[in-house]
C-alpha cells in the first residue's frame, strides 16, 4: 500500500440547503429516532471518515444544536442560497492537508449506511484509483470518494454540478461500487419523508 493511501480519509456532509420543496427543515425531520442530519454525520463517524467537516447554511444554528456531541467539524457557508456547489468546493478546501482523500455525502440520504462508507474506502487504499463511485441500478450518486489529487479541480467549475463533471473526467480511471437502487432514496418531498417513517417502522423491532 502507498503511504498516502493509508493516510486519513475526510468526510464532507453536505448539509446547507433550504429544504424549499418540503416547506420546513428536512434535516431536523426524525427517522428511527434520530435527525436526518444527525443520522448522516453519525454514519460519516461510523464509517470511520475522520475528520467529519460539516457544511451547514439554512438555520444553521438549529442544525448544529441537533449535531451537539458529535465529533464532527462544522463550516458555515453563508451563501447557500447560491446552490450545492459553493458547499462542496468550501468543504474540500477545509479538509485537512494530511489527508489523503475525502468523500463526499448528502446530509438526505438516510439510506446509506457505515458499510458503505467504509467499503468506498477499503476500494480506494487497495487500488490506484483517483475517485471511488457509488453506482445504484445505473445511476451515479453520493457518496463518492474524491483522492486529494482531484481537489483542485473543484475550483475550476463554476456552474453547478463540479462533483459530476470531475466523475465524467476520471470515470476511466476510476472504481465503482455498485449499490441496490433503493439506497439512492432522497428526501425532497413530503411524500418521501411519509415513504421513509414507513420503512423505518417495519424495520423497527
Amino acid at each position: 500500500m502507498r503511504a498516502e493511501r493509508s493516510g486519513p480519509v475526510a468526510g464532507v456532509v453536505l448539509a446547507a440547503g433550504s429544504s424549499s420543496r418540503l416547506g420546513r427543515n428536512k434535516l431536523l425531520l426524525e427517522l428511527g429516532g434520530q435527525t436526518l442530519v444527525r443520522r448522516a454525520v453519525q454514519t460519516a463517524l461510523d464509517g470511520g471518515l475522520a475528520p467529519v467537516l460539516v457544511v451547514l447554511g439554512h438555520e444553521a444554528g438549529r442544525v448544529r444544536a441537533a449535531l451537539q456531541g458529535l465529533r464532527c467539524k462544522i463550516v458555515i457557508n453563508s451563501d447557500y442560497d447560491a446552490g450545492v456547489n459553493g458547499s462542496v468546493r468550501l468543504g474540500i478546501e477545509r479538509v485537512p492537508t494530511d489527508a489523503a482523500a475525502a468523500v463526499v455525502m448528502l446530509a438526505d440520504m438516510p439510506l446509506i449506511t457505515a458499510g458503505m462508507i467504509r467499503a468506498l474506502v477499503s476500494r480506494y487504499r487497495s487500488s490506484h484509483a483517483p475517485l471511488v463511485i457509488s453506482e445504484y441500478d445505473g445511476v451515479n450518486a453520493p457518496p463518492m470518494l474524491y483522492d486529494r489529487s482531484l481537489f483542485d479541480e473543484f475550483r475550476e467549475y463554476e456552474g453547478e454540478g463540479c462533483g459530476r463533471h470531475i466523475v465524467r473526467r476520471h470515470r476511466g480511471e476510476a472504481e465503482v461500487l455498485p449499490w441496490p437502487g433503493e439506497r439512492l432514496a432522497d428526501l425532497d418531498v413530503p411524500e418521501d419523508y411519509d415513504s421513509l417513517r414507513v420503512q423505518f417502522a417495519e424495520a423497527s423491532p
